[in-house]
């Protein structure tokens, strides 16, 4: 992965002095200030805030750097890794790099495919910025991104995307980003939600809407009793 990204990293920064110049550069390569993170640790760095969800205070700490620097190099990593794409389990140098690859995939390999959304919370968006109000998610009840996650049975994740604001419900960051589409393009395909992990149904409530309309591919966990529903639903609901 290190050999693949660092040649387009490099042209990447090339590119922006050059830009930052405007010409070509004047002194010999190698001369001028080097980089406080060499690429490999941009790429450590990067990866250990995506799965570990660190904040950048906390990477820069432990590289005795400042919070900038960190931010920075995840930003510019964070767009090569999207352009690999991820792996499909068991297919050597296959990629999976939008949703149409992956509903192509399950159709071919008879996959079945769980989809759900994420949160992660972010800084809230400067006073009298426009949409500001988008990122506050009714859920968290704090400013948000919300990601969808497509995975396989196993949970490997295949694909991850349509970052949109909080606010945005589950289903429609979905349709936006064309993935209802694609499920009237490849009906072969079986989509699952998934509400937690007990649960084998593997569309949550979110994408209850999602489910009605492709019943014979989408399936949703059953609706969440009420408040003032039998004591008997409601523990019926929770061991599901």
């Amino acid at each position: 992965m290190i050999e693949e990204s660092a040649a387009p990293w490099t042209a990447c920064c090339q590119s922006a002095l050059q830009e930052r110049r405007g010409g070509k550069r004047r002194q010999q390569p190698g001369a001028g200030p080097k980089h406080d993170l060499v690429f490999t640790d941009r790429v450590l760095v990067t990866l250990v805030h995506l799965r570990h969800q660190l904040p950048h205070a906390a990477l820069a700490e432990l590289y005795g750097l400042e919070r900038s620097t960190i931010t920075r190099a995840i930003g510019e990593i964070r767009p090569l890794l999207a352009e690999r794409g991820f792996a499909a389990p068991d297919r050597p140098g296959v990629r999976l790099r939008t949703p149409a690859d992956v509903f192509s995939y399950a159709a071919a390999e008879n996959v079945t495919l769980r989809i759900d959304g994420t949160e992660t919370q972010v800084r809230r968006p400067k006073a009298h910025r426009p949409g500001r109000c988008a990122f506050v998610s009714g859920k968290k009840k704090q400013n948000t991104m919300k990601t969808t996650t497509i995975s396989d049975s196993q949970g490997c994740t295949l694909w991850s995307g349509a970052d949109r604001p909080g606010r945005m419900h589950d289903q429609t960051a979905m349709r936006t980003e064309g993935i209802a589409e694609q499920l009237r393009l490849h009906s072969q395909v079986k989509v699952k939600v998934k509400v937690k992990v007990k649960v084998k149904a593997e569309v949550d409530e979110g994408y209850r809407g999602l489910a009605n309309e492709f019943p014979d591919q989408a399936s949703a966990p059953p609706k969440k009793p009420k408040e003032d529903a039998p004591l008997g639903e409601q523990y019926a609901w929770r061991e599901m």
